[in-house]
């Protein structure tokens, strides 16, 4: 009997030896380490005030610290590819202008990662519209007015950079209404701004989130918006449309995407979690009182947009044969 009693504690040890590991696996669920949320731009524009308006929420729903890493550079391309080319295991993100990103296959000619295989949606989560503004001493005061300003007098149009969405919508504009402007390229949205606020440039097409605080301040003069419809929050402001180039919508969609072969199970928790941060009531007033729109998706339906808007600006870039290396 009391060999059987042993027997009986040693196989007992041994169950519980053979379940503790099991515990410890626990441990190592997603996510035990930190996240890392890649802007492809310098702090200050829409993705990076997105970003950060996240970073909080998101890190107490995961409880894990969440980083938020600027990595700018070749309009956006330069953090996307180090996104691309990151571990497939859900702890690196890269938010950013997706409308943006799909821009760059048609643009640049040697791009060093396909973002449509290297990369796989998670969500959508805001839309801005482009403002078009101008410098106060420009005189006009309405895009007919600008123009035929446009015409008579040398403009320069700042953009984010060469082949981003504001360039592309600039000469969408360009071309459906006959103006004349010189497009002077930079390297983010806010030195585009400072250098139109500042009247080394004089026209500037930029998403609202970063444009609209420096319109009512009164540094910027405001002429359109990009959204098919008028926006209570800029008053009387007329859209792009109304003003003779029908149907014209464009602007800033910051969405998150990850490297392709992050498990189905990580995407589907990030979306969750993006999701209901990005709806809370706070951070939703927020963007709204910026002029942005909280827009989630599915990460199919994320996928089914970048592959529209592929193919929408690739019509655009090859009619205005925009190629860089």
């Amino acid at each position: 009997m009391p060999l059987k009693r042993r027997e009986l504690l040693a196989a007992a040890a041994a169950a519980a030896a053979v379940a503790l590991p099991a515990v410890g696996q626990s441990k190592d669920a997603w996510p035990s380490k930190p996240i890392r949320i890649v802007v492809p731009y310098p702090p200050g524009g829409s993705s990076d005030i997105i970003a950060r308006a996240i970073s909080v929420p998101l890190a107490d729903a995961l409880k894990q610290t969440v980083i938020i890493d600027n990595k700018p550079g070749a309009n956006g391309n330069l953090g996307a590819d180090f996104v691309a080319k990151s571990a497939p295991d859900g702890y690196t993100l890269l938010l950013c202008d997706v409308g943006a990103l799909a821009i760059s296959p048609s643009v640049y000619t040697k791009l060093p990662f396909d973002p449509s295989k290297d990369l796989r949606g998670v969500t959508m989560l805001a839309y801005s519209p482009h403002l078009l503004v101008v410098h106060p001493s420009v005189k006009a005061n309405n895009l007919k007015e600008l123009v035929a300003l446009s015409k008579t007098t040398d403009l320069n149009f700042a953009v984010t950079a060469s082949g981003s969405a504001p360039h592309l919508a600039g000469v969408a504009v360009e071309r459906a209404t006959g103006a004349k402007w010189v497009y002077v390229p930079y390297k983010g949205g806010v030195q585009a701004i400072q250098d139109t606020v500042g009247g080394q440039t004089q026209v500037l097409m930029n998403g609202m989130l970063a444009t609209l605080p420096h319109v009512q301040s009164g540094k910027l003069k405001l002429l359109g918006v990009s959204k098919g419809t008028r926006m209570p929050l800029i008053g009387d402001t007329p859209t792009i449309a109304e003003q003779g180039v029908p149907g014209f919508e464009s602007g800033t969609w910051q969405g998150v995407r990850v490297a392709r072969g992050t498990p189905d199970a990580v995407v589907q928790r990030l979306n969750k979690e993006l999701i209901a941060v990005i709806r809370s009531a706070d951070i939703r007033s927020r963007l709204a009182g910026q002029g942005a729109e909280v827009v989630t998706m599915t990460p199919a339906e994320e996928e089914q947009f970048f592959a529209k808007e592929r193919a929408r600006w690739a019509q655009v870039v090859n009619a205005a044969n925009i190629k860089l290396d």
